[in-house]
């Protein structure tokens, strides 16, 4: 086929969106913003609920590009246009390309911790995210405190930004309950001897083999789950963290002092996505991602004939969903420029 596509986002969700057209015979433009393709998934040390090396899924997602026309990776967009019946996108660096169909994959950000004070990110030292702390587990770190010592009591907090109506985010998250769990596993691996408390309101483990896990957590590993938000975190004069909050179970008030706090931060919508999406004339949700044709019967299709989205741009999802999100986004292009060219 001559007819050209052009893809925004270089994560699990643009690349495998990318692999799938190429097999069904495109030439495919890929676009991304960092100097390296992978997205988020690239941070990760190891992938919830098996454990595998996130470096098996980007490894073999990036192999299977190598049919895609072009990739292009410090890729700036200034503008999106219409020309002739199909889209000009034109970079910063005056390159134009041209596409008979759009997809935007340009997925999510994680929610800044500092802007929940009340658990003291940025400000005590030894409360931290759970991106820092996979990023410890992916470069093999050991796991101490700022003052270098081994932490004998950790805590880890459930929905930092997601289902907060303070901060704006009324949604779940979707992967942070089973993230807590797994990194619970893993700190219990990399210090036998410490002591892991969760914190969450509720556990929202809905896809398979989380359950699973959940239980393994507490039965294999003593990992300690209190149901009750968090209220404050302050900091001791060892600059240990003093955490206050309730145990909704027993409906008694609690204290704790833990050597590092953990906040299990969530997922926001990309600013660069809203960018796009009013370049296009693209909407969003009250949660800030955007929305699709019909959420029933076209998810990856947009309102703008030959704009399609992939992933989290539409809300959070995990690797599993973007994987087949994108695999389904390509069906939709495929079916669109056919039936476009027919008529």
């Amino acid at each position: 086929m001559d007819q050209e596509i052009i893809v925004i986002g270089g994560g699990v969700a643009g690349l495998t969106t990318c692999s799938a057209l190429s097999d069904l015979g495109y030439k495919v433009t890929l676009l991304e913003k960092e100097d390296t393709l992978g997205g988020h998934v690239k941070n990760w040390d190891r992938l919830f609920p098996n454990f595998r090396p996130a470096e098996e899924v980007t490894s073999f997602i990036q192999k299977e590009i190598s049919g895609t026309h072009r990739v292009i990776t410090k890729a700036s967009i200034e503008e999106i246009s219409t020309q002739d019946g199909a889209f000009k996108v034109s970079l910063t660096n005056m390159e134009s390309l041209r596409g008979e169909a759009v997809v935007i994959a340009t997925g999510y950000e994680l929610f800044n911790a500092s802007k929940k004070e009340e658990y003291g990110y940025g400000i005590y030292d030894n409360v931290i995210t759970s991106a820092e702390l996979e990023q410890l587990f992916k470069e093999h770190k050991k796991i101490l405190t700022a003052a270098g010592k081994e932490p004998g009591r950790i805590g880890i907090v459930h929905c930092v930004g997601s289902r907060d109506e303070k901060v704006g985010n009324l949604y779940c998250s979707k992967v942070c309950c089973v993230t807590g769990v797994k990194q619970a596993i893993e700190l219990k691996q990399a210090i036998p001897g410490a002591e892991i408390y969760g914190f969450y309101m509720d556990l929202r483990m809905y896809d398979r083999s989380f359950e699973e896990l959940y239980f393994e957590a507490q039965q294999k590993y003593g990992i300690n789950f209190i149901r009750g938000r968090i209220s404050e975190c302050a900091e001791n004069d060892d600059h240990s963290i003093l955490v206050k909050t309730e145990d909704t179970l027993t409906g008694r008030p609690l204290k704790m002092t833990v050597d590092l706090l953990v906040l299990l931060i969530g997922f926001t919508p990309s600013n660069e996505t809203k960018r796009l999406a009013g370049m296009v004339g693209l909407k969003t949700g009250t949660d800030g991602f955007l929305l699709s044709l019909d959420e029933h019967l076209h998810d990856n299709s947009t309102p703008v004939a030959g704009i399609f989205i992939a992933g989290t741009v539409k809300g959070p999802a995990t690797i599993a969903n973007s994987i087949a999100d994108a695999r389904a986004t390509a069906l939709q292009v495929d079916h669109y420029l056919k039936t476009r060219r027919q008529s």
